[in-house]
Order: structure tokens, then sequence, then C-alpha cells
């Protein structure tokens, strides 16, 4: 049975969902040229809308975050006045919409942004080529200097700051999955000798100046962040990695926020070092809103949230495929498989 799915979920005095079905964010790759929103795209989200939350595609904050072709921007007023259409067209149709603040870090590609550094926590590289233009070989990147890094961080707040200027209800900030502030995160990527780097506090230092700006730019009850302990995707695990998040997540606690998301593919995925899977290695240490997914089908989310592994259930590659498909699980009707050939055409 699903519903536990169909409660209202208060996520603070600001912001009630309709119901505990969120839409993950799904990289599409269907920006114009100048990584504006188009036609196709406000038409996309404003049929998911019934999702008690969309949480949208990843968004870059500044140019050089860029690693994936025409993924949109909040960083020009014309990307703004996009998304603008993006999320009146949500709200007309009953639904709230965050806004997914991204930097790709060591897998961005100068030929996106015409050149210059990459930017990483250290520079090294990670193997391999763009994903749809694997013509372009991933570079090493330069370690961000002091100066590059209070730059990042004013450049998420003012993305945050867009991002409410566009008329999002809030945003999510894109710590997880092996992207700029995941590279902080994790010993594979961090191999820093300053006050970014070797401890947890050090290497927890950027993900929290990054949090703390946004809260100050737009409150603590229209932020969140997305979350990957588990290195999984464009990493290498190491055990030290637990200490770090076992450091963060409580530092995050005291903020907040409106959510924690785990940053994970499958669910089912057990790492040594956190004894067990993402979601329980969470709970354990997050006391407070938790968003799960990675592969759970609305009956097995529902089950997860009655057993109280997480509050929030979000469905990635279902919502592809059913734009209808909070009604489809309510009415309990056949759902569309996913298939990649989906990923071309926007339904």
């Amino acid at each position: 049975m699903t519903t536990t799915l169909f409660q209202p979920y208060p996520l603070n005095t600001s912001l009630t969902l309709n119901n505990k079905l969120l839409m993950a964010p799904l990289t599409r790759c269907m920006a114009d040229d100048n990584l504006v929103p188009t036609q196709q795209i406000v038409d996309y989200y404003a049929r998911r809308a019934e999702a008690g939350l969309i949480i949208s595609e990843a968004t870059i904050i500044r140019p050089d975050g860029q690693g994936y072709p025409n993924t949109p921007g909040l960083f020009s007023a014309e990307q703004i006045a996009g998304w603008k259409k993006v999320t009146s067209a949500v709200h007309e149709n009953g639904g709230k919409i965050f806004a997914q603040l991204w930097h790709t870090g060591r897998v961005a590609h100068p030929h996106f942004f015409g050149g210059g550094d990459v930017l990483s926590a250290s520079a090294v590289a990670v193997e391999g080529t763009v994903p749809r233009m694997r013509e372009l070989e991933y570079q090493t990147p330069k370690a961000a200097t002091k100066e590059d890094i209070d730059s990042l961080v004013h450049d998420y707040a003012q993305a945050a700051a867009n991002a409410i200027e566009a008329g999002f209800d809030g945003v999510e900030i894109h710590g997880a999955n092996g992207y700029l502030i995941d590279q902080f995160l994790h010993h594979d990527s961090n191999r820093r000798e300053d006050e970014y780097g070797q401890t947890p506090e050090n290497m927890s230092r950027f993900a929290l100046e990054v949090l703390d700006a946004v809260v100050a730019s737009i409150g603590a009850d229209r932020t969140a962040i997305r979350l990957s302990p588990g290195a999984y995707f464009n990493m290498a695990g190491d055990k030290r990695d637990r200490d770090v998040f076992d450091y963060l997540l409580p530092e995050i606690a005291k903020r907040d926020i409106a959510f924690v998301h785990a940053g994970i593919f499958d669910d089912s995925m057990e790492f040594d070092y956190l004894d067990g899977t993402v979601s329980s290695y969470l709970r354990k240490v997050y006391p407070k809103t938790l968003v799960g997914v990675g592969s759970y089908t609305a009956e097995s989310g529902a089950q997860a949230i009655e057993s109280n592994k997480f509050d929030l259930l979000a469905i990635g590659r279902p919502f592809i495929a059913n734009p209808d498909y909070v009604a489809k699980v309510r009415n309990q009707q056949p759902l569309v498989e996913y298939n990649d050939a989906m990923l071309a055409e926007l339904i």
C-alpha cells in the first residue's frame, strides 16, 4: 500500500508539500545554446507538477561549472527569465519546485566555457570523456585557491538569490555524485594540505561555507542539500570518508535546513565504511528531514517511509516515462516502463 505517500508533509513553517513523492533531479540537456530553458522544458515540468516537490535538473551556477552540453544555468538575466516561465507553469498547476544548484568541478570541460581552468579540490583528474560528447577528454583540474573558493561561495549564494527571483520555492545545493562540493568531501579527490583538506572539519569547510552563504541569501527554510556519503560515481571510496560525514551531517543539522537528500543511484548498494546503505547511514547520523532515493518503487519507498528509513521519497526515471506518475500510483494504474530512448525527447 502507498497511502502514506499521499499525506501532506510540512518541511517547515514556510513550506508544506502536498504529498511525499518528489521528482528527483534528472539531467536532460535540453536548454538552448545560451543555457536558457526552452518551452519544451516549461511543458515538461508543468506536466509533473502533481509531485509533492519537483527538484529541477542540475543547474549550473556559473559558466566554468558546465560539464555536459545544453545544461541550463542560473547566472544570466536571460536564464532567470526562462526559469520564470517554468516556475510559473508549475505553480499554476499546483506544484512546488526547487532549483538544484550545480558546479561539476573536475568533470567540467573548457570546451563549454571558452577555455580556462577546470577547478576542483585538488589537481587530480578523473579518467574518461564527457557524456554525449565522447571526443572531449577530462582535463587535470587546478586546485582551487582561497580566492577561487571565495568566488565560488559567492556565486552559489548569488545563484540561490537568482532562483528565488526566478520563482523557485527554494534550492537544493548539489553536494553529491562526484561533483565539485563532493570532491572536497572525499579523500580520493581532496589531497589538500591547507584549511580545506586532511581533517573532517577542514574537508567539510567548503560545503558548510556554501551552505551558510545560501542560507544567508534565501533562508534555511528554502535551502536543502544533496550528499553522497558513499563514493560511487567518478570517485573511489576511502574508509576515512566516514569521519568527514560524521562531522558534516551534525553540523548541517544545526542549520535547520529544509532537508538532506541522499545521492545514490541504487540504495541497495552497501558501503563497508558506512556499515550498510547510504540511507541507513544518513538516518543514523542526521535526525531531521531525509529524502531517500535510489531504485525504489512507490511501494518499496512507502514501506521504507513507514519503517522510518527516511521521510520523503524521490523518484527519478519513472517520472521521465510517466508525466502523470503521481496520479498513476494513487489510482494503482500500471506504469510505462522507462527506457533510454526516452532521453532523446521531452515527454
